[in-house]
């Protein structure tokens, strides 16, 4: 279940998301659009991690081979961009498969390579979240 908290963090970065591609429009690169759309969040009062490891645990053992995530919000929301033509379905069982390994409730992957950024922003949420 997607707290009142998270949904309020997911709007900022929807928000966000709409200002950087006014701004900037289509066909830049996607660490262009991270690092501005990690500035945009991070004026709204929230904070931002780019390009974290997240070490996959398996079978009791931890393995550094694990995540790199492009934006990691306040914690608790997961960040992927791209700046392609065409989504790739791999992107989107990637983004969900990290939500599962992290014990995360929402991740957003998004395309800033579209004419409206709208059609770019797909949520995900993690149907399985463990509760501890």
């Amino acid at each position: 279940m997607i707290t009142e908290r998270t949904e309020e963090i997911a709007k900022i970065i929807v928000h966000s998301a709409f200002k950087v591609h006014k701004e900037l429009g289509p066909g830049l690169l996607e660490r262009v659009y991270e690092a501005c759309l990690a500035h945009e969040i991070r004026k709204a009062g929230l904070d931002v991690k780019r390009q974290i490891d997240i070490p996959i645990v398996y079978d009791g053992l931890e393995f550094d081979e694990g995540l790199r995530l492009d934006l990691f919000i306040e914690d608790c929301i997961i960040i992927e961009i791209k700046s392609v033509e065409k989504v790739n379905p791999v992107w989107e069982a990637q983004i969900i498969s990290h939500l599962k390994l992290l014990n995360k409730d929402l991740g957003f992957l998004i395309n800033f390579n579209v004419p409206l950024v709208k059609n770019g922003i797909r949520r995900f949420i993690n149907t399985k979240k463990k509760n501890y």
